[in-house]
């Protein structure tokens, strides 16, 4: 439950933004919410906006993993290990 108190103002505004969504209260506060999350999450990596890398992935890797070729390299071996 969440309880906010308006100025008369805003009040009158969400008045407006309700009629001309047609929506109710709790369903614009979450879509609000939502849009407001997603764009603060915009700012984010995809590695950040994932938490960040597992600790242990890349624990036991070759350094050479950063070439496309290695990695589809390795992905294959794994797979065909994994498989057969």
């Amino acid at each position: 439950m969440l309880s906010v108190r308006l100025e008369e103002e805003t009040e009158r505004q969400l008045a407006d933004i309700l009629a001309q969504e047609q929506t109710d209260k709790s369903e614009l506060i979450r879509r609000l919410i939502a849009e407001r999350w997603l764009t603060l999450q915009a700012g984010k990596t995809l590695v950040e906006r994932r938490g960040g890398h597992p600790e242990h992935l890349l624990q036991d890797a070759p350094t050479d993993l950063s070439e496309r070729s290695n990695r589809k390299k390795a992905i294959a071996q794994y797979l065909n290990k994994r498989h057969p």
